[in-house]
C-alpha cells in the first residue's frame, strides 16, 4: 500500500506541478467548478430543452442521467468518502499547489469524476455514438480535479470506475423495474414502450401514452389507460409521502417557532386557544404520543394530511374530467413551494387544506339536483372541522354562497333540509371554540381583529399589495400563478357551459381576491389563502387541458422550476454545492428551521453557569413565546420540566398577548421568587452590504454592519434587584451565522 500511495503522490506532482502553465491555469479550474453555477445553469437549460422539444428517448436518457446521479452521490459516493475519509493532497501535502481553494470533505472518491462518467455512460447506452463527446469531458474534468489540487489521480480513477459501473447498474435496474412494474400496473404504456433505452412505440396499440401528447384511439383503451394514470399518481403520492417521512426522520430540519409554541400547547390540551382553534394541540399530541418530543412525532400528520389531500383530488378530478389532468394537477401541486412547505411543517393550514378539499368533493355532489342530505352533513362536518385548524374555514359559507348566486340550477337546493343541516353541524362544531372565549372575554376575537389590521385607521396604501403580490407570485410558483389568473379570467365566457369550473372559481378565486383587495388596508401573510390554492389549481389543470399544446411548454417549465426551488428549501445546502460556496446564514431559506439547538445549548450553559456561580437556582425567560417553544423543546432539563413545571418562561405581561397568559404554572413571579433567571432575546442579525450577490458569486468577501443592540425590557429590570449585560451571542453552524441572541443574567426575583 505505501508502494502505491508513492505512486500516487508522484503522479500527483507531476500533474499538479510538473504541467503547470498559463493555458492549463486558465482553462483547468473552470473544467474543475469555478464557475459551477454556469455549468449548472447551462444543464438545467440542456434539460429543460430536452423536455420541450425533443423525443421521447432525449427525454428519458435526461430523467436517467438525473436519477442516476443523485442516487449514486447519496448512496454510494458521499457513504465511501465518510468511510474512507482520505484527506485531500491539498491538504495533506505542503507542497501541493490548491489553484481552487481547498475544502476539508474527503478526497476518495472524486464525486466530480464519478457524476461525469456515470452521463457518459448513460448517454453512451442511449446514444452510443456519444461517447466523442463525453468521454473528452469527463477525462477533462477528472485530469482537471487532480491539476487544481483537490484530488489524487487513484481519486478520480476510482471515481470514474464507480460513476461509470453504477450508471450501468442504474440503467439495467430501472429497465428491469419498467418491465416488472409496467406488466403489471401499466401493460398498455409497456406494450408502447416496452425498452427505456430505445423507446420505439409499438404499433399493436394506440393508446394514450404517458406523455401529454399522445392519443386514445378506442374505448377500452380510453378506460385501461385511465387507470393506468390513476396508479401513476398514486404511486407519486405514496412515493412522496415515504419520502417526506424519510426527510422529516433524518433530521434535515429543526421545529419553527410556532411549531414548537404548539407543541407546548398539545401538554396543555383545551377547548381552544389564545389565537387557534384546537385541533393543531390535538393533532401533535396524537403524533408525540406514538413518536415521542420528536421533530418527527410533531410533524408526523403533516405529509399524511398532504397525501390524503392529493388523494382526493386525484379521484376527484379523474371522475369529473379526466385521470391525465387529475395527474398533472398533482404534478402541479407537487412542485408549488407554499404547498410543499405545508407537506413537511405541521402548521394550522395542512388540516385546514384537507378539510377544504374534502368539503370540495362532497359539495359539488351535494349541489347537483339529485345531491343527497348525507352529502351535505359530510360538507357541514369538513367545514367545522376546518374551523377547528382554522379560522378561515368560515370563507367556505361565502364560497358556497357565491356559488349559488352565479349558478342558478343550484339553488334548488336551498329549498331543501341539506345546506341548513351542513350550516347546523358546522355550527356544533364551533362550539368549543365559543365556549372558550366566553369565559375569556372573547380574547381570540381582539387578536384576529388586530391581525387584520381592524383596531387601526385605513390608509390606502400600495406597500402591502405589492409585498402580497410578489410573495405569492414567487411561493405559488411564478408559471402556476400566472396559468391560474390567467385561467381565472378566461374561464369567464364558459362558465354558464361549464358548471365544474365555475365551482371551481367559487371554491377559490373569492379567497384570493378577498385577500388581494384587503392587501391595500393591511398586510397579508403568504399562507392565509393557502385552502384557495388547490381550487385555484383545479380551474387551472381544466382550462388549460383543452388548450394543452399551448400550455405543454409552460406546464413543464412550471414543474421544473418548482421543484428545484422546493429542492432549495428542503435542503439548502445544495446552494453551496451549485455555487461553489453556501449562502450567507442570515438569508438561508432554511434559517427559521435550523440551528435552534445550538441557540438552546448556548443559553442552557449560560444558565448552568449562573446556577453553579452564584448557588441558588436559576431559569430562564425568553423575550418571544416561539423562542419558549424552541427552548422548552431543545434543552432536555426543560422538556423533562414540562411535567412537574416550566424550566422555560414567556416574560409576563399585564395584558394578553399569547398562550402563557392563561396558565398559571407559567407565571414565574409567584413560582420562582429569589431566583435568578437568564433572560435571552432574539438580536438583530448582521445586515449585508447592498450589491453583496455579485461579490459573494465571485468569491469575494462580503461587509456586514451589526445593528443596534437589543436593550432590556423595563419590566424584568423591574422584577429583579440586579442585572447583567452578558452580550450578544452568534449562533453558528460551521462558520455561518443563523441566529444571534443577546442575554442578560438576572439576579434575585423581588
Amino acid at each position: 500500500m505505501h508502494w502505491l500511495q508513492s505512486i500516487d503522490t508522484a503522479l500527483f506532482h507531476f500533474v499538479n506541478r510538473s504541467l503547470g502553465n498559463p493555458l492549463f491555469d486558465r482553462i483547468m479550474p473552470v473544467l474543475s467548478g469555478d464557475g459551477v453555477m454556469q455549468w449548472f445553469v447551462l444543464a438545467v437549460f440542456i434539460g429543460f430543452v430536452a423536455a420541450l422539444f425533443c423525443g421521447t428517448r432525449t427525454r428519458l436518457c435526461a430523467l436517467t442521467m438525473a436519477f442516476v446521479s443523485l442516487l449514486g452521490n447519496a448512496l454510494v459516493i458521499n457513504v465511501i468518502k465518510h468511510a474512507v475519509a482520505r484527506p485531500r493532497p491539498c491538504m495533506a501535502l505542503t507542497d501541493a499547489i490548491a489553484r481552487l481553494g481547498c475544502t476539508t470533505s474527503g478526497s476518495m472518491p472524486s464525486a466530480h469524476a464519478a457524476n461525469w462518467f456515470s452521463a457518459t455512460m448513460v448517454a453512451f447506452l442511449f446514444y452510443p455514438r456519444s461517447w466523442r463527446f463525453m468521454l473528452p469531458m469527463a477525462l477533462a474534468v477528472s485530469f482537471s480535479r487532480v491539476y487544481v489540487g483537490v484530488h489524487y489521480p487513484s481519486d478520480v480513477l476510482a471515481g470514474a470506475i464507480l460513476g461509470a459501473g453504477y450508471a450501468a447498474a442504474g440503467v439495467i435496474g430501472l429497465q428491469a423495474g419498467w418491465n416488472w412494474i409496467g406488466k403489471k400496473w401499466f401493460p398498455l404504456w409497456h406494450a408502447q414502450l416496452p425498452s427505456l433505452i430505445n423507446p420505439v412505440q409499438s404499433s399493436k396499440f394506440k393508446v394514450q401514452s404517458p406523455w401529454p401528447d399522445g392519443e386514445i384511439k378506442s374505448d377500452v383503451g380510453s378506460r385501461k389507460s385511465e387507470m393506468e394514470w390513476l396508479r401513476l399518481g398514486t404511486i407519486l403520492i405514496i412515493a412522496m409521502l415515504v419520502g417526506r417521512w424519510i426527510y422529516l426522520a433524518s433530521g434535515a430540519i429543526e421545529l419553527s417557532q410556532d411549531e414548537a409554541y404548539q407543541w407546548i400547547w398539545s401538554k396543555h390540551p383545551a377547548l381552544s386557544f389564545y389565537s387557534k382553534p384546537p385541533a393543531i394541540a390535538f393533532i401533535q399530541l396524537a403524533g408525540t404520543s406514538v413518536f415521542g418530543d420528536t421533530e418527527f412525532g410533531v410533524r408526523f400528520f403533516s405529509p399524511l394530511f398532504a397525501a390524503i389531500t392529493s388523494l382526493l383530488l386525484l379521484r376527484f378530478l379523474a371522475r369529473e374530467v379526466g385521470a391525465r389532468p387529475s395527474f398533472w394537477l398533482l404534478l402541479a401541486a407537487t412542485a408549488t413551494p407554499l404547498l410543499g412547505i405545508g407537506t413537511i411543517l405541521m402548521t394550522i393550514d395542512p388540516p385546514l387544506v384537507l378539510c377544504w378539499t374534502w368539503a370540495l368533493v362532497a359539495g359539488w355532489r351535494a349541489v347537483q339536483p339529485d345531491g343527497k342530505t348525507r352529502d351535505w352533513l359530510i360538507v357541514g362536518l369538513a367545514m367545522g372541522l376546518g374551523f377547528l385548524c382554522k379560522y378561515n374555514a368560515l370563507y367556505l359559507i361565502a364560497c358556497f354562497g357565491i356559488f349559488f348566486a352565479l349558478h342558478p340550477p343550484a339553488r334548488i337546493q336551498l329549498r331543501k333540509p341539506g345546506p341548513w343541516l351542513a350550516l347546523g353541524v358546522f355550527l356544533i362544531c364551533t362550539l368549543p371554540v365559543v365556549i372558550w372565549n366566553s369565559r375569556h372575554g372573547w380574547i381570540t376575537a381582539t387578536h384576529v381583529a388586530g391581525n387584520a389590521g381592524l383596531h387601526g385607521q385605513w390608509h390606502p396604501t400600495l406597500r402591502y399589495f405589492w409585498d402580497f403580490i410578489f410573495q405569492e407570485f414567487a411561493l405559488l410558483n411564478p408559471v402556476f400563478f400566472v396559468g391560474a389568473i390567467w385561467a381565472m379570467i378566461g374561464f369567464w365566457k364558459l362558465r354558464r357551459e361549464r358548471p365544474l369550473w365555475l365551482y371551481f372559481f367559487c371554491m377559490g378565486a373569492p379567497v384570493f381576491l378577498g385577500h388581494f383587495l384587503w392587501s391595500f388596508h393591511s398586510r397579508i401573510l403568504p399562507n392565509w389563502i393557502a385552502p384557495a390554492v388547490l381550487p385555484m389549481f383545479c380551474l387551472m389543470a381544466v382550462y388549460w387541458n383543452e388548450r394543452r399544446r399551448v400550455a405543454k411548454p409552460f406546464f413543464a417549465a412550471g414543474v421544473a422550476l418548482g421543484i428545484f426551488a422546493i429542492a432549495i428549501m428542503y435542503q439548502s445546502n445544495l446552494i453551496s454545492r451549485i455555487a461553489g460556496q453556501p449562502l450567507p446564514g442570515e438569508i438561508d431559506p432554511l434559517r427559521r428551521v435550523r440551528a435552534w439547538d445550538v441557540a438552546a445549548t448556548l443559553v442552557e450553559n449560560a444558565r448552568e453557569k449562573l446556577q453553579t456561580g452564584e448557588g441558588k437556582p436559576a431559569f430562564i425567560i425568553a423575550g418571544h413565546y416561539g423562542i419558549t417553544g424552541l427552548y422548552s423543546f431543545y434543552i432536555p432539563q426543560a422538556r423533562d420540566a414540562l411535567k412537574s413545571g416550566p424550566l422555560v418562561y414567556s416574560a409576563d405581561s399585564d395584558e394578553p398577548e399569547n398562550q402563557f397568559y392563561f396558565w398559571p404554572e407559567y407565571g414565574y413571579r409567584a413560582r420562582r421568587q429569589g431566583e435568578n433567571a437568564i433572560f435571552v432575546s432574539e438580536a438583530g442579525l448582521y445586515k449585508l452590504e447592498s450589491g453583496w450577490v455579485w461579490k459573494w458569486l465571485a468569491h469575494e468577501p462580503v461587509n456586514r454592519s451589526t445593528p443596534e443592540p437589543d436593550s432590556l425590557p423595563p419590566r424584568i429590570a423591574q422584577e429583579f434587584q440586579s442585572v447583567t449585560d452578558l452580550g450578544e451571542q452568534d449562533v453558528k453552524i460551521a462558520d455561518r451565522v443563523f441566529h444571534r441572541v443577546h442575554l442578560w443574567a438576572c439576579h434575585n426575583l423581588k
